[in-house]
């Protein structure tokens, strides 16, 4: 089984995604972590984040021991990380670097110790549309921006960044406006997507709406 969750920064789509995957026991596939992973090496080198090409050369080189390496680096989910992939990931020649390795994975899920999975849950910007547009359940997680910047702040101060919610706000803002205008597959849901609307819910309440319908989905691949 295939599931998809799309969403803009802040909705909530990867704490959904990671405790999805955790109680169904599949696959998780973060892939805002190759365009992070890209963006973050352009800041380590000292490169233009505007340098379309040496982004896109990145990105046909990444590895996944690369991707992981990178991981670890305390600017990799900083507001820092977070610009550099917004920027990145709006560049065709990067998104078509990635593309493959970000597909193929749905062909043969696997968990992060290598050995095989069942079905993948698929957290990003474009995963229903673009990466798995024939994925078994499609999920679209919205959130209000003000709530969004609320939740990035407090997580970013949380990890030792000092940062304004003003800030983050504004970054967050723009980052939506880069996502969801970009000319190679903008930020949107699927037609088949189901909407879930995350500004009032904590992650118990969201989870409540969304298993009935993974547990629904299962039950039809099952024949039952």
């Amino acid at each position: 089984m295939i599931i998809t969750i799309d969403g803009p920064a802040g909705s909530g789509k990867g704490t959904i995604a990671a405790a999805l995957a955790e109680k169904y026991k599949m696959a998780y596939f973060d892939t805002g972590m190759v365009y992070r992973a890209v963006g973050l090496q352009m800041v380590l080198d000292g490169a233009s984040l505007e340098d379309e090409d040496k982004a896109a050369s990145l990105a046909e080189k990444l590895t996944f021991p690369q991707m992981i390496a990178l991981s670890e680096n305390k600017d990799f989910r900083s507001d820092t990380g977070s610009r550099a992939a917004s920027i990145v990931s709006a560049y065709p020649k990067v998104r078509a670097a990635l593309l493959t390795m970000q597909k193929n994975f749905a062909l043969n899920p696997v968990f992060a110790d290598g050995s095989p999975a069942s079905g993948a849950i698929y957290d990003g910007r474009d995963t229903g549309t673009v990466i798995c547009p024939q994925a078994d359940l499609k999920l679209y997680v919205i959130a209000d921006l003000t709530v969004r910047a609320q939740r990035r702040c407090r997580d970013l101060n949380a990890a030792g960044h000092k940062i304004s919610f003003e800030q983050v706000y504004e970054d967050m803002k723009a980052r939506d406006d880069r996502d969801m205008n970009r000319s190679t597959a903008p930020l949107k849901p699927a037609p088949d997507a189901v909407i879930i609307d995350t500004s009032a819910f904590q992650l118990e309440d969201s989870l409540r709406v969304i298993e009935p319908l993974i547990d629904k989905k299962l039950a039809e691949l099952s024949g039952k």
